[in-house]
């Protein structure tokens, strides 16, 4: 059977990583969580005090930067040079400055080219920013998300507490904000739907029926690639 590539964007906690993820289980394919690509080299930076305004700086940081993704269970882990940073990835301090690092487009360079390399035998399902419309242009099945402002914040509230990290729930929101304000305003791959998505909001459907929505558009996609 033939395969596609299946390019899911969309604003930060809006259930992204989780419809790919189970997306990919069910049709069999790999899944690539960029948002994880571009967290852990913001970590990297965070820990090795890079100054995000020397370029020069920035850019001989990234020569020295390898990350994978490894199946744990019936999860997926990030690791940054062979170390596990998962759930470090995921803390607020990191979530602050994501945005900012990866509206540096020397950043956007290296790891669209990874990204590209990932999908050259298809059968993938990628979530991001800009995977619909710079990483895969050409995807054969692109879905824009969304939810409103206050259900991505209790899910990211939510999402927190349940990994321990104690925080306040209007720092939750002012972050998602902030995040949406410069993902959506940088000059280089900034986050907008493609021409060709489908907008899917998801403030008040559940993620089986969404799944299930996702998985039949997939299916008649690679289903007309075989006539």
């Amino acid at each position: 059977m033939k395969k596609i590539i299946i390019a899911i964007d969309g604003h930060s906690s809006c259930g992204k990583s989780t419809l790919a993820k189970s997306l990919a289980k069910e049709l069999d394919y790999i899944y690539v969580d960029t948002g994880a690509m571009y967290r852990a080299v913001t970590l990297y930076f965070i820990q090795n005090k890079i100054d995000l305004s020397d370029l020069i700086q920035v850019e001989e940081s990234l020569k020295h930067i390898n990350i994978r993704f490894q199946k744990s269970g019936e999860l997926t882990h990030t690791f940054l040079n062979d170390k596990d940073v998962e759930f470090e990835i995921r803390e607020m301090s990191v979530s602050n400055k994501v945005s900012e690092v990866a509206e540096i487009s020397v950043v956007r360079k290296v790891l669209v080219r990874e990204q590209q390399e990932m999908g050259i035998d298809k059968g993938l399902v990628m979530d991001g920013r800009d995977i619909g419309t710079v990483v895969f242009p050409d995807a054969e099945l692109k879905i824009f998300l969304t939810a409103s402002i206050a259900v991505r914040t209790r899910r990211r509230f939510e999402e927190l507490n349940q990994k321990g990290v104690i925080v306040n729930y209007k720092v939750v929101e002012n972050n998602l904000n902030h995040r949406d304000h410069i993902d959506s305003t940088r000059s280089d791959s900034p986050l907008k739907q493609a021409d060709d998505a489908l907008l899917i909001d998801n403030s008040e459907m559940d993620k089986e029926k969404q799944l299930e929505m996702v998985k039949n558009l997939a299916l008649a996609k690679i289903l007309a690639k075989r006539r």
